[in-house]
């Protein structure tokens, strides 16, 4: 029987308070039952209770580090991600650290070319004017938008494009911060949901636009 979302509770921060003071082998076997019920098996409820709504696959990010190429040698993420995916690279996302939530959703493109598709929808006149009223949006909502950008533009693209910040863009989301205290209980499925639903727009436009393409035997 599938387990429903009931909230995250305090313990699923102070478990990312007590990492962040001791990212170490032995913080993490100590507390690893609390990682599992407090963090691991509501968020993945939460997604798996969406899911069916969105018409999304759940999919959690490993809490373990990849430390081959990096200075920094601590174990852990401080933080558990989550993606509710439409396609590789498109979706809705999910995270909890020690000081609350985020929530968002866009697009992390697969293939090089799905990056100039995306840029050549933002500079078409009708698809590029839809996205843009799509982000205006948002920031009105209260929603970061965010997503790489090149330093100064892409090649060919003019230093006047009347939509230059999204030209410059390597892939695109949007995002804003949850306090704990509306995750508590089993309402924030609710919450999450709406958040969901005003991302939606901006979704389906890379799904129409962007979407990575299968690639033929």
């Amino acid at each position: 029987m599938t387990t429903r979302f009931a909230g995250f509770g305090d313990e699923a921060y102070d478990f990312y308070l007590g990492l962040v003071a001791d990212n170490s082998k032995t913080y993490w076997t100590e507390h690893k039952q609390v990682y599992d019920s407090a963090v691991r098996e509501p968020m993945q409820a939460l997604l798996d209770q969406l899911a069916p709504a969105f018409d999304g696959t759940p999919s959690l990010f490993r809490p373990y580090r990849d430390i081959r190429f990096s200075k920094d040698k601590t174990p852990y993420k401080t933080h558990q991600g989550a993606l509710l995916n439409l396609a590789p690279g498109i979706g809705y996302y999910l995270s909890l650290d020690a000081d609350g939530l985020h929530v968002g959703g866009g697009f992390f493109p697969q293939q090089r070319e799905q990056t100039a598709r995306f840029r050549a929808a933002i500079d078409s006149d009708a698809t590029g004017a839809e996205l843009e009223a799509i982000v205006a949006k948002l920031e009105k909502r209260g929603f970061e938008i965010g997503g790489a950008q090149v330093r100064t533009r892409p090649r060919g693209v003019p230093a006047d494009h009347p939509r230059l910040d999204l030209m410059r863009r390597e892939h695109l989301t949007a995002g804003r911060a949850v306090t704990p205290a509306v995750a508590e209980d089993a309402g924030f499925a609710k919450v999450l949901t709406k958040y969901w639903r005003e991302i939606t727009p901006l979704v389906g436009w890379v799904m129409a636009n962007a979407a990575p393409r299968v690639e033929e035997d």
